[in-house]
């Protein structure tokens, strides 16, 4: 799958032509501001709540605009750049650590897990531009892939379903269903076993 730009500073923003394009901000002032309080909520409400309160944590995704199916486990130690672009089938996992930043919609289904500290980053920049704009991209995680602790997925990468992106590895392509990679660049090592076929 094509990577999917969805968004593109210098073209959703207007530029003041004299000032330093790098010290520009890249997203508009509504949206700073609903950060500055999904961020105070995060610290006050969510960062302190008990491990065993995923309901809880569910909810102030979901006030901020995340939609987010049943039986999710968000652990006190995650975090989601932008609730409001985040949308989560059943029983999705959030590890301590593991962060998701989406300035785009970024869409995990059924069963997906993120482990202990790994980063899903949903943005990067034009190096080729002098004015250095913000490029971010929609992604997908199919249901029941798996990012392993400490692994990486690089901006616009899809996981298929039922991929694994092993321990401290970094997708910097999409991975297929059912495959398993390893590595930084993560290359596929073997095939995991699709037992959703069995199933059927």
């Amino acid at each position: 799958m094509a990577r999917q730009l969805d968004y593109k500073s210098t073209t959703a923003l207007t530029a003041d032509q004299n000032g330093d394009p790098y010290l520009r901000p890249s997203f508009s002032l509504s949206n700073r501001l609903m950060r500055l309080t999904w961020n105070i909520t995060w610290l006050l409400l969510y960062r302190p709540s008990p491990r065993p309160f995923h309901g809880w944590r569910s909810l102030l995704l979901r006030l901020f605009g995340a939609k987010v199916g049943p039986n999710c486990h968000f652990y006190p130690g995650s975090r989601v750049w932008a609730p409001w672009n985040l949308v989560c089938g059943e029983q999705v996992t959030l590890g301590d650590g593991a962060e998701v930043y989406n300035p785009s919609i970024i869409t995990f289904g059924s069963h997906a897990i993120v482990s202990q500290q790994g980063y899903i980053c949903g943005a990067t920049h034009d190096y080729d531009d002098k004015n250095f704009p913000l490029l971010s991209y929609r992604m997908t995680f199919g249901a029941y892939s798996w990012i392993c602790a400490r692994a990486n997925v690089s901006p616009g990468v899809n996981v298929g379903e039922g991929a694994i992106l092993g321990l401290a590895s970094t997708a910097t392509r999409d991975l297929e269903a059912w495959g398993i990679y390893a590595g930084s660049p993560a290359v596929k090592v073997k095939e995991r076993r699709n037992f959703l076929s069995e199933i059927e």
